[in-house]
């Protein structure tokens, strides 16, 4: 059995054809994988955003109950881990700069081989320094005045590498190698090939090819990109809608290139030994709820309902609404390599999906929990989505639990605390584990970003009930204590089945 994973960031379901969009971008190749494999209509994210989901599909296990984003743990027992000890070669290509940022210490490591493509988002490989030193790389520095939204000193000289030329980006170099790698690899029995693009992830830069297909829908700035991670007030209508047709542009032109692989399988009949799942890590507001980007903001629709289609040679095509989760990946691609998930370091959280494929089982779980460290945590049913805001402004108590203290491109150390703090820092250990855990008290941590833990989000200071089955775009919360106390208990009860330490019970008033 060979397994391929098709790996998008930011992918909104909600402009793909194969679930019905009203507004669809141009996706030939994944509705290829639509019309041939099984699509999963419930399939929810579990942590977010990139480095916690990554951490989910890895592992099997919810993250973002113990900590924020962060590297692969010494005491995680992980996917390609699980491989290895069974003879089963990995590899892993990608364009995913965090990879190799800190925070996202120990990923590509687990695999047999894997290559990074550079050249994405703040990724500095073509900045040079300047006559006095660093250049001012912070997002406050633009080239101009009527600049909007963020500007890269770092990605700006990327671009002029790429000189608009589609082969240069490395989209375009991470599926080519891909494509190229399975073409090398076609005889072998086993493998599994993780394929996985930065794109459509901000910044929103496309190539004329690509863009063109959609300037009858609107007219775009050319130094409007990079949407802040910020509200949309003080933009105009006509803006929000050319960032929409940008991310739909690059949405194209990612799968442009997934095309390159299905051709492969294609040209030597691979589909018959081969499974491919395609899916994303979380998806993106573009100005919906009046919004750009995410994490600061409630875990809408937009950002948490993800796409997942497999298509497996022992499966014909067809759809399954159960709920699923992302944490479902590892146990999923276990059983295609018939492997037991037993076997395991760790208890795990997810379960296979091939059961709800060939009708074995009707559902994997009652409810999907979900939800950034800090931040809000969610509970849904398919029907309803019930968010829980913290119940005081200074959003605790709440602790990290890691034995790698990184976030996004700083240690939790020096970086991040006061000296005087460092005797603070406690040895602990959770439930799921042995492995002695670094605690740390988010009050002597500071993290002034959009995944920042320091206080309840400014957006995020009321739970809400949310009916989604008459009400999708969540526009109407629904005021009824009752309702709200019964799903206040499912939420207790889903937080205890995934280890959630003590504290954020407390901190959510529950």
């Amino acid at each position: 059995m060979r397994t391929i994973v098709l790996m998008l960031d930011s992918v909104n379901r909600r402009f793909l054809k194969c679930y019905g969009s009203k507004e669809p971008a141009i996706t030939p190749n994944i509705d290829r994988l639509a019309q041939r494999g099984v699509v999963f209509d419930n399939h929810w994210v579990g942590s977010s955003p990139c480095m916690p989901a990554r951490r989910d599909m890895f592992t099997g296990r919810l993250s973002f109950l113990e900590c924020p984003w962060g590297g692969i743990q010494p005491c995680d027992d992980t996917l390609p881990r699980a491989l290895r000890k069974n003879n089963i070669f990995s590899h892993m290509e990608t364009d995913h700069f965090h990879y190799a940022e800190m925070g996202g210490e120990n990923y590509m490591n687990q695999f047999t081989s894997w290559h990074l493509n550079r050249g994405t988002e703040h990724d500095t490989i073509h900045l040079r320094p300047c006559k006095t030193g660093i250049p001012d790389i912070s997002h406050a520095e633009t080239p101009k005045e009527d600049w909007l939204g963020i500007y890269s000193r770092s990605y700006c000289a990327t671009k002029k590498k790429y000189q608009g030329k589609k082969e240069n980006y490395s989209t375009a170099r991470t599926f080519d190698r891909a494509a190229a790698w399975l073409e090398e690899s076609k005889d072998a029995d086993q493998f599994l090939l993780w394929a996985e693009g930065f794109d459509p992830h901000e910044p929103f830069d496309v190539p004329e090819e690509f863009l063109k297909l959609y300037r009858d829908c609107c007219d775009f700035d050319p130094d409007f990109f990079w949407p802040p991670y910020d509200v949309t007030q003080g933009y105009t209508g006509e803006q929000i809608r050319q960032i929409k047709y940008r991310y739909k542009a690059l949405l194209t032109m990612a799968d442009y290139y997934i095309g390159k692989i299905l051709d492969v399988m294609d040209r030597y009949d691979m589909w018959k030994d081969t499974a491919v799942i395609f899916t994303t890590d979380h998806g993106y507001l573009l100005g919906e709820h009046g919004y750009f980007a995410k994490n600061y903001m409630p875990d809408y629709n937009e950002l948490m309902h993800i796409p997942m289609i497999i298509c497996h040679p022992g499966y014909g095509p067809g759809r399954v609404k159960a709920i699923t989760q992302n944490i479902d990946l590892l146990p999923t691609v276990l059983e295609m390599f018939g492997l037991e998930e037993s076997r395991l370091a760790n208890p795990i959280h997810g379960s296979s999906v091939l059961p709800l494929m060939d009708g074995r089982r009707e559902k994997n779980r009652e409810y999907a929990l979900y939800g950034q460290f800090g931040k809000n945590v969610n509970i849904t049913d398919g029907r309803y989505v019930y968010m829980r805001a913290p119940v005081h402004e200074e959003n605790q108590p709440l602790y990290i639990y890691t034995t790698m203290p990184y976030i996004l491109g700083e240690s939790i150390g020096l970086d991040m605390m006061k000296k005087e703090s460092f005797s603070r820092i406690d040895s602990v250990r959770l439930s799921w584990s042995d492995y002695p855990m670094l605690k740390f008290s988010t009050k002597d941590v500071i993290c002034e970003t959009t995944q920042g833990f320091n206080g309840r989000f400014q957006h995020c200071a009321k739970s809400m009930l949310f009916d989604i089955e008459k009400d999708y775009a969540q526009e109407h919360p629904l005021q009824d204590e009752s309702m709200e106390s019964s799903w206040c208990g499912r939420l207790k009860e889903e937080m205890k089945k995934a280890d959630s330490p003590p504290e954020q019970f407390e901190r959510l008033g529950l």
